[in-house]
């Protein structure tokens, strides 16, 4: 029986299970960012001042990078992880060219 852990991959399925807590960590600090960035349009709309924003953009920005980090960390200890153990060494390769996009 295959770990809820897991990445399915198995051609081209590409989902992954998450147990509860990781999933709802995630929705939640998705919908704080959503939140954000609804109160910058607010701030644009009411003609805040431009370094304000540029402030709010900021947090924004700092926000979505610790979603990336928070996922993927749980990408390379369980998806790649658990491919490396089966043998999918191709797992490696796809991560570098993930961290190399992400750090554009």
């Amino acid at each position: 029986m295959e770990d809820k852990m897991t990445c399915c991959q198995p051609e081209g399925c590409r989902r992954k299970h998450r147990e509860p807590e990781e999933y709802e960590a995630l929705l939640k600090r998705l919908n704080r960012i959503e939140g954000q960035v609804r109160g910058v349009r607010g701030m644009v709309e009411k003609e805040a001042y431009c370094t304000d924003i540029l402030t709010q953009v900021s947090a924004i920005q700092s926000a979505l990078n610790a979603f990336s980090r928070e996922l993927l960390g749980a990408h390379i200890r369980t998806c790649v992880a658990d491919g490396v153990r089966r043998g999918e060494v191709e797992l490696i390769d796809e991560l570098v060219h993930t961290v190399e996009k992400m750090m554009k």
